[in-house]
């Protein structure tokens, strides 16, 4: 039975497409749980965007979004520095 749950999980896994698409952001500034709400409501209102998670410990902000979305450099830049944060990099 175990043998089977694994081979079904395994075949799932390989067959459901990506669905979504993660960008890590550095960002300075980030030090509570207020800075990392702020972050979230800006960035989370974006189109195609469908999580944001903030990473007080190592500054850094991932925003997922829609495989059939894009979130271009310049709006990411402008959606941090929207928050009150200054962006450090972009990592896809």
């Amino acid at each position: 039975m175990k043998k089977l749950l694994l081979t079904a999980a395994l075949l799932l896994s390989f067959a459901a497409p990506a669905m979504a698409k993660d960008i890590t952001v550095d960002v300075n500034g980030l030090v509570c749980d207020f800075c990392a709400q702020a972050v979230k409501k800006v960035i989370g209102k974006e189109d195609g965007v469908t999580n944001v998670d903030v990473n007080l410990e190592t500054k850094q902000v991932v925003i997922t979004i829609a495989d059939d979305k894009t979130l271009d450099d310049e709006r990411i830049k402008q959606l941090i520095t929207d928050s009150g944060y200054d962006l450090v990099a972009i990592n896809r």
